[in-house]
């Protein structure tokens, strides 16, 4: 996603939780990676890999001076033939120590093993993030997460409901927000509150635009 779109869902979100949250995450991800010149692991569930995510990171790096952020996807599921940086398996995970940092994106609940690695990781001096739906042994184990619940059906027709509710917002959403926000050098200025439901369905299509070539 570029700079416009960014700017744009955070036009949609002002009013909401979501841009002060996301900067919020996102600078307790920088301040784990930068002072420790990188060591980003990234990883998600069985069903559901951040490659997305990985590729704004990297980009983010690539654009903001800070190759800290750049991470190291670690998958599920490794076939032979796959480029060195998507040819990392979750026995990467058992190296993760002190220094290091496991981004953690979970839109479900993990299985036991990967659960068992994480906490391998933290107890070893990793620090762990978690993003997604906010499952309590994954919160639990995290040093800071930030939840995504969900979202909820379309309402009845009626009176605006306000941006408070946020109907729509998704983790692919907010996952654009964080990587924007990680790679940032300053807070962008807050804005007034804005109606959502009329530009969510506008923004939906422009936010899940394929990745670079690389990935």
């Amino acid at each position: 996603m570029d700079a416009v779109r960014v700017a744009l869902l955070r036009e949609v979100l002002a009013g909401t939780r979501w841009p002060a949250a996301t900067r919020r995450f996102a600078a307790s991800l920088r301040s784990s990676v930068v002072p420790h010149g990188g060591g980003l692991l990234l990883v998600g569930t069985r069903a559901y890999e951040p490659w997305h995510l990985a590729a704004h990171l990297v980009d983010e790096a690539a654009w903001s001076g800070r190759p800290e952020l750049a991470p190291l996807l670690v998958r599920h599921r490794v076939r032979p033939g796959d480029p060195a940086h998507l040819a990392v398996g979750l026995g990467r995970l058992q190296g993760a120590g002190r220094g290091e940092t496991l981004l953690l994106v979970a839109p479900e609940r993990p299985d036991g093993g990967l659960l068992e690695r994480v906490h391998d990781a933290r107890r070893a001096g990793a620090t762990v993030l978690a993003l997604g739906s906010g499952d309590p042994e994954v919160t639990g184990l995290a040093h800071d997460a930030l939840t995504v619940d969900p979202p909820e059906p379309e309402p009845e027709p009626g009176p605006e409901t306000g941006p408070e509710s946020a109907r729509g917002i998704d983790l692919d959403m907010v996952q654009h927000l964080v990587s924007a926000a990680a790679g940032e050098n300053s807070l962008p200025s807050t804005r007034g509150r804005r109606r959502l439901r009329d530009r969510l369905s506008r923004l939906a299509d422009q936010l899940t635009s394929p990745p670079p070539a690389r990935w």
